[in-house]
């Protein structure tokens, strides 16, 4: 006999995970994990942020127009919003049951680990999902995808069509 009771599901609940980033721009890395918490929650809520300490090159309303570009009239279970403030808040008024960060590396556990403690201290409710990122992906991130567009290289098959597209407009710009 065990000493807990165990869960049970109510099944017309639907299960909402909130994926945040900045976005800047969305890679084929961020578009893995998004496919991939599809499988595991009926919707997810892409939660496009404005960080203080970044200075974006894609301003808020293109990174969202960006990310909703690669789900129009392909998939109905991804909303795109912006956010400021707490993520755990936003994710509990929301009611996702849960906060989806991407890994590539041991270095980023530490900090997104030390993240998802203070949300669970701020809030119970919501738990945060750890996935690794396809191998695939791995070595790609929004700054090493800018800084090679910034110096003329390929990065077509790293981000979607349209934001390759995107970068070399932006970087052809005097």
């Amino acid at each position: 006999m065990t000493d807990y009771e165990p869960f049970v599901s109510e099944a017309t609940s639907e299960s909402v995970a909130v994926y945040p980033g900045t976005f800047d721009p969305i890679t084929n890395g961020h578009l893995d994990i998004i496919h991939r918490g599809l499988t595991l929650f009926d919707r997810v809520i892409i939660a496009v942020a404005s960080n203080p300490g970044k200075q974006p090159l894609f301003s808020l309303a293109e990174r969202k127009k960006m990310i909703e570009d690669c789900f129009s009239g392909k998939e109905t279970r991804v909303e795109v919003v912006d956010v400021s403030g707490l993520l755990v808040d936003f994710a509990y008024k929301r009611g996702a049951k849960a906060i989806i960060r991407g890994l590539r590396a041991v270095s980023d556990f530490d900090y997104e680990f030390q993240l998802a403690l203070m949300n669970r201290r701020i809030e119970r409710e919501v738990e945060t999902v750890f996935l690794m990122t396809g191998f695939r992906w791995i070595f790609i991130s929004s700054s090493i995808i800018k800084d090679a567009a910034r110096h003329g290289g390929d990065v077509s098959g790293l981000v979607p069509d349209h934001v390759c597209e995107k970068l070399r407009a932006r970087y052809l710009q005097p």
